[in-house]
């Protein structure tokens, strides 16, 4: 049997590259591989810069302007006329803006060209997008529900939502998380001045969904003597947002900066606990990852957060700063997990977020369609 040609479009590229989608198929594209996929990303020039194989992943670079708003949607044009002239199996497009471009890619692919489309979440709530984005992103969910050949959604709540407008059923396959090696070095936080245990961490992109300013001021209001708060991540285009984040760095707000492999490792292994103060998200994997690590985690109560299953007291209302100092005092003082607690925790999710599980499943929708 000649194995299946997929090729993904939506995203910005990987490894290494921050990003949702990006670390959604960084962990997902060798597992089709190892299960006889061929696998080709197509990537944006700006960000990608190598395209030597990757876990037997190819990358082919295709040009995008580097701005916010055309970047996704040019790129999505130019990706689709290449993958009609390259005729995969499978075109598994990432995202609903990316998702505009689906009714093209079937008029297009009438030769055999089946369009599969992941649902990560309604980005037209993003707190950053203007009335012409929203639009573009709205008209994109519409399209790549109504148009493609199977819809893949990240979370219950984005089903129902699909349901709700789009009168179509798709499938749930969640994000999900690989069990990481607790690291014992601590180069990164020689680096940045950091104690193990003695630190909160948010690691994301610096964007206003996130709140970093809601978790800064919180952390200011908890006054957790001998703690520091540490923010990992960069903007894509940086902005007045971010250059906000940024500019309340201090001795006790450490803004790192983009981190990846074993730094990024180390200030998870070693951090006192997670936060994840967001407005918006699909189902968010930084919170699975820090979960993998055994980390106590706290997150705001958006439908997305609470779908992960934590128990009340880990969860607190969103954009209620006073209640999440609250919240960080109450987990400062509890102290770290003892070794039996975090494993046990990294064994809860690992079983319920499972990446072999994810990709199997994905193979099957591909497979119903092909």
């Amino acid at each position: 049997m000649k194995p299946l040609k997929v090729m993904m479009l939506g995203l910005r590229g990987f490894p290494g590259i921050q990003g949702g989608v990006e670390t959604h198929c960084a962990h997902l594209c060798p597992l089709l591989v190892d299960l006889g996929c061929e696998v080709e990303v197509i990537t944006r020039s700006t960000y990608q810069k190598s395209t030597a194989p990757w876990h037997g992943v190819r990358f082919t670079r295709l040009w995008a302007p580097k701005m916010n708003g055309a970047e996704a949607l040019v790129h999505s044009v130019i990706g689709v006329f290449y993958a009609a002239i390259k005729r995969p199996d499978i075109l598994h497009i990432h995202a609903i803006g990316p998702a505009i471009v689906v009714p093209l890619a079937r008029l297009l692919g009438f030769l055999g060209l089946h369009v599969v489309v992941t649902h990560h979440g309604p980005d037209y709530d993003r707190q950053k997008w203007g009335k012409l984005a929203r639009w573009v992103l709205q008209t994109g969910e519409w399209a790549g529900m109504r148009f493609s050949n199977a819809r893949i959604v990240i979370s219950k709540t984005i089903a129902q939502l699909v349901l709700r407008k789009h009168h179509v059923q798709s499938q749930l396959i969640p994000n999900g998380v690989s069990l990481p090696e607790l690291l014992p070095t601590h180069t990164a936080l020689d680096t940045f001045g950091l104690s193990a245990g003695r630190y909160i961490v948010l690691v994301s992109r610096l964007v206003p969904e996130k709140r970093h300013l809601d978790l800064i001021q919180a952390f200011h209001a908890a006054k957790l003597a001998g703690w520091k708060l540490v923010i990992v991540g960069g903007a894509d285009h940086p902005d007045d947002y971010s250059r906000s984040v940024n500019q309340h760095a201090s001795e006790d707000v450490i803004c790192t900066g983009f981190q990846s492999g074993q730094a990024l490792g180390e200030l998870l292994t070693h951090a006192g606990m997670f936060v994840l103060p967001s407005s918006h998200e699909g189902l968010p994997i930084a919170l699975l990852e820090a979960l993998s690590y055994g980390l106590p985690v706290i997150a705001s109560d958006i439908p997305a957060n609470l779908e992960v299953g934590l128990a009340a007291d880990h969860y607190f209302p969103l954009g209620d700063t006073e209640a999440l100092a609250e919240r960080l005092r109450h987990f400062a003082e509890l102290g770290a997990l003892s070794p039996a607690a975090r494993q046990q925790l990294r064994e809860w999710v690992i079983a319920r977020y499972n990446w072999e599980r994810i990709a199997e499943q994905t193979l099957i929708v591909y497979m119903q369609i092909a």
